[in-house]
């Protein structure tokens, strides 16, 4: 189940809201934690078993880790060990090296924990900050299993520290006018998931069903600038649906995807692309080193691994390291080079044109594939374009530029500065109409369809 099926969306969404109003203050996050299992146990019995466990298991490793923080060298035992513990379990199920491991635990076929990338990161980054003194280690279980399994943020983050998520949690806002927000933000990332993604990987898949030694110049690019716009309304509305259900229980998430790909510097990209993962590793990983880095070179191949990190998270492979290795490439060759201000729309473009370029690596089975990608895209095949080329051209040209202008904060920006209240009181007293019939036509598309449940990736 995921949050664009009907099952969610009428049948265990309402469900969830009604229990939890009706449950007394005190208990709500108790029954949060229960529908949160419910919500794991309709995936799979077997994915509740395994996040339970998972959660018990990090809940444990991090107050042993608080009992012997007096030792510094024995708080590290725990402490690691407790790490190689998540990164196997990250791993286990991301590679396909540790079959015996399934055999082991005796994973049902196809199993795959949803959403491991992320608790599994999360859990990590709570055993760093307890050994370090941070945050103390939390007594209270229900709120750390809480932290693991609550579903809003299971299929797609955001990636919150545990001092986050517990004050997000503890300063709940209950009211109708965030549940109107909230139920907003949901039909927004549904619309983006079921109008927007699924059409562009339908173009996506069309321009990439040829030989790629064959496609022309004109299909290549269609291809690949499907892909990045599919890639992007894919994952922003799935965490978009997630952060508006949260909402609905009084509970206020940080966006994970802020207008990332017409920003004016590739270095903006880089901050609102998927932005509590990259500070993840910022405050994990490359700060730290950058502190025994005095010299701006070494700083900045720091950078570049981190971003290269950053794609292997993503893919677990190596066309993803390439593809972060590349984007933070980029972000270095920016900084040295753009001293003085260009316009915006200039940088724009180019920021665009370079993230569908670098997408390739993103999207390629194979390293050398995505090579052979970029060579078709250049005319490297001697075709600059045919017929099947223009058919698609224009079969999707209404869809690519309307997702174009949807995923640029152009109409955000509209709004906020107009001055002239009247338009801002139209577009206000419109909304519920206009959610309403946004989220008709999304059932029916999902009606006729089937269940929306394609993933590009595996997080």
């Amino acid at each position: 189940m995921v949050y664009s099926s009907l099952l969610f969306i009428y049948g265990f969404l309402p469900v969830s809201l009604i229990l939890y109003y009706i449950t007394p203050k005190k208990f709500r996050e108790m029954m949060l934690l229960f529908l949160s299992a419910a919500f794991c146990c309709m995936i799979s019995l077997y994915f509740l078993i395994f996040i339970a466990v998972f959660a018990a298991v990090n809940y444990i490793f991090m107050h042993l880790i608080s009992r012997s923080r007096r030792n510094e060298k024995l708080s590290a035992v725990p402490l690691a060990v407790g790490i190689i513990i998540d990164l196997v379990a990250v791993f286990a199920f991301r590679t396909e090296f540790f079959t015996w491991l399934h055999r082991m635990i005796r994973a049902p076929e196809g199993f795959y924990p949803v959403g491991i990338s992320f608790f599994a990161l999360g859990a990590v980054g709570t055993l760093i900050d307890v050994y370090k003194g941070r945050i103390k280690a939390d007594r209270n279980m229900v709120r750390f299993a809480l932290y693991i399994m609550f579903f809003p943020r299971l299929l797609m983050g955001p990636l919150l520290r545990y001092r986050v998520f517990t004050n997000i949690l503890s300063n709940r806002s209950e009211s109708l006018s965030e549940m109107g927000v909230g139920m907003t933000i949901f039909v927004k990332g549904l619309a983006k998931k079921v109008i927007a993604a699924d059409n562009l990987y339908m173009l996506y898949t069309a321009a990439r069903s040829g030989d790629v030694s064959e496609i022309s110049a004109v299909t290549a690019w269609l291809g690949a600038v499907a892909y990045i716009l599919c890639l992007y309304f894919e994952l922003s509305g799935f965490a978009d649906m997630g952060t508006g259900t949260a909402y609905l229980f009084g509970l206020k998430f940080p966006q994970s995807f802020n207008y990332p790909l017409f920003s004016i510097r590739l270095k903006y990209f880089a901050a609102r692309w998927q932005s509590q993962v990259t500070q993840w590793l910022r405050r994990y990983i490359t700060k730290p080193i950058y502190g025994v880095c005095s010299k701006r070179l070494l700083r900045e191949i720091v950078f570049i691994m981190g971003w290269g990190l950053f794609g292997f998270w993503y893919t677990v492979d190596l066309g993803g390291t390439v593809w972060g290795i590349l984007i933070g490439t980029a972000v270095i060759i920016e900084s040295r080079l753009l001293k003085k201000k260009i316009m915006n729309f200039t940088g724009m473009i180019y920021t665009f044109f370079t993230v569908v370029i670098l997408g390739v690596f993103l999207s390629g089975d194979s390293l050398g594939g995505s090579v052979r990608y970029l060579f078709a895209m250049v005319g490297g095949n001697g075709i600059l374009a045919d017929a099947d080329g223009f058919y698609l051209v224009k079969t999707y040209i209404v869809l690519l530029l309307v997702t174009m202008y949807a995923s640029t904060d152009l109409f955000r920006n509209l709004m906020t500065r107009t001055g002239r209240n009247k338009v801002k009181a139209a577009v206000m007293a419109v909304s519920p109409v206009l959610v309403l019939a946004v989220l008709m036509l999304c059932t029916a598309v999902i009606s006729y369809s089937g269940s929306s449940d394609m993933l590009l990736m595996k997080l």
